[in-house]
């Protein structure tokens, strides 16, 4: 892996100098502004790293604000997730509250009826008892 990492290095060390003796090789001796080659090449390979730099800057800054812009999104999407989780959770309760309630009413319903029906047993067995009553007194006469 060392090996790896020093040859990038060199060989990217290589194509900077190799860069900078092209742009220093092309300009005019009046261009140099007092700089022998060996300064135009440094000057070049500082100005190349320089650029290098700043566009790495500006990668990581938009790489970063990508990154927040995932979070913000992933966050706002969790909490949309609750609030459905939540509504539909409240929703399930009233259904519940409202099933409830139908089966309050209907065992009143079922309660009236029965209490109805047993009234009516009662009367219908009163007047059988007093039907048998009669005809006892009838048959003792």
């Amino acid at each position: 892996m060392k090996q790896t990492t020093i040859l990038k290095k060199a060989t990217l060390s290589g194509l900077m100098l190799a860069v900078a003796m092209l742009a220093t090789g092309c300009h005019k001796a009046e261009d140099t502004n007092g700089m022998g080659p060996a300064q135009s090449a440094g000057k070049a390979v500082d100005d190349a790293g320089a650029k290098a730099a700043a566009e790495t800057r500006e990668a990581g800054a938009e790489a970063k604000a990508a990154a927040d812009q995932a979070a913000a999104n992933t966050a706002a999407a969790v909490d949309n997730a609750g609030d459905k989780a939540a509504a539909a959770a409240d929703r399930a309760g009233d259904r519940m509250r409202e099933a409830g309630a139908e089966v309050k009413q209907e065992s009143k319903e079922a309660a009236a009826d029965a209490k109805e029906g047993a009234s009516r047993a009662t009367a219908a067995t009163g007047r059988a008892v007093e039907r048998a009553g009669e005809k006892i007194q009838d048959a003792a006469k």
